[in-house]
């Protein structure tokens, strides 16, 4: 099986490409139903469900398969490379994932309430809740890139320079969206 080891590594970046591609837009389309649920009828309940039916299928056809595949995936890597496991930064990207496992199981339960019609965050909220994968995905990417040269107390430093700029950013739109 080591001799396919490029090839599971291939389809494990592709299918963690695909899951991060599921987790911007779902929660993108979170702000959608959480701005439509505040819309007058009929163009609530009309805008409402066709936005249900997106983010249905969008997570239970595209996101949920692909976080699957990348775990089962990344095992199979770490069981075909043990000798990975002993390298420090391994440990942390490995805590990013996990960390990122729990903002996908967060947003698993965000769809099931906006599934049933509640709205338990605002628009905003959500906005800056979507910049914690964009965290995470430059953290992981960064971190395998430039695991043997990175200076960790920079690699924290720009972690929350980005951070910070994501929220100004955030703030700066909403700025614009209430004036327009």
């Amino acid at each position: 099986m080591i001799e396919y080891y490029n090839y599971i590594k291939a389809l494990h970046l592709i299918f963690v490409i695909t899951w991060f591609a599921g987790l911007f837009y779902i929660v993108r389309l979170f702000i959608y139903q959480i701005e439509a649920s505040q819309k007058p009828s009929p163009d609530k309940e009309i805008i409402g469900e066709q936005l249900k039916i997106m983010a249905n299928r969008l997570w239970y056809i595209i996101t949920w398969p692909s976080a699957v595949l990348t775990f089962i995936l990344a095992g199979i890597l770490l069981y075909l490379n043990t000798g990975i496991l002993q390298a420090p930064w391994m440990h942390v990207k490995l805590g990013f994932v996990l960390i990122l496992y729990l903002y996908h199981l967060k947003c698993h339960l965000i769809h099931q309430q906006l599934q049933r019609g509640i709205v338990k965050y605002s628009s905003n909220y959500m906005r800056l809740f979507n910049e914690v994968a964009t965290v995470i995905l430059f953290s992981v990417v960064f971190l395998v890139i430039v695991r043997h040269e990175i200076n960790w107390i920079f690699g924290v430093i720009g972690i929350i320079a980005l951070s910070i700029i994501l929220m100004i950013l955030v703030k700066i739109y909403k700025r614009y969206r209430e004036k327009n």
